[in-house]
């Protein structure tokens, strides 16, 4: 179990293991699941494009393909978060910490959202913790669903169609190839920066 939940954090293990049924079901359970959001869907769909590339037979299709294929399973999944906060509701602020489920991740969304409003739903595709929860929270204050299917759309088309074709175009380079692993802690490093701001100023504001 140890080694299976290791492989779900390597980008290049879940690929090289699973191909692209497990890719599907990692994007989606990050975007829809609780317990998503230790998943790396950034790097991983940036490595998945420059796969795409460099190594087509481990995914057997093409950028567009892929694009749609990650587009879709990140929006089926943000549809189940709003489905699991539109039922769960409220008493989710009230539960208490678990091994997986931290309350601190769900005040740092709330905080995000406070500031972004709906816009949170795209912007939060960009950022870990906040694209697990954004769509929890959504259905937990019960945006409209209309509203909430326009923003879960165009954030997931941003989302997978820029990193895939970044990583899709910069993998016909040697020296990208050659060093996917620094590539992929700039990427956590980027994409960490604005959730420490926001939790760090919705603990100060408190």
């Amino acid at each position: 179990m140890l080694e299976f939940l290791k492989q779900l954090t390597d980008p290049q293990s879940i690929i090289q293991y699973g191909g692209l049924a497990l890719l599907l079901f990692v994007v989606f359970a990050e975007t829809g699941l609780l317990i998503g959001f230790f998943l790396p869907g950034d790097s991983l769909i940036f490595i998945s494009g420059l796969i795409c590339v460099s190594k087509p037979e481990l995914l057997g299709v093409d950028l567009f393909t892929l694009i749609a294929a990650l587009s879709a399973a990140a929006i089926i999944g943000n549809m189940a978060g709003y489905w699991f906060g539109y039922k769960v509701g409220p008493p989710l602020f009230k539960r208490d910490d678990s091994l997986i489920f931290k309350k601190r991740y769900l005040e740092t969304t709330k905080a995000f959202y406070d500031k972004n409003g709906g816009k949170t739903l795209i912007i939060g595709r960009f950022l870990p913790i906040i694209r697990t929860f954004a769509p929890i929270l959504a259905g937990v204050i019960k945006l409209d669903f209309k509203q909430f299917m326009l923003y879960n759309v165009i954030g997931a088309l941003a989302w997978i169609g820029l990193l895939a074709s970044v990583g899709y175009y910069l993998g016909s380079y040697q020296w990208v190839q050659q060093n996917v692993g620094y590539i992929v802690i700039g990427l956590v490093i980027i994409t960490a920066i604005p959730i420490i701001t926001t939790y760090f100023k919705s603990k100060k504001g408190k």
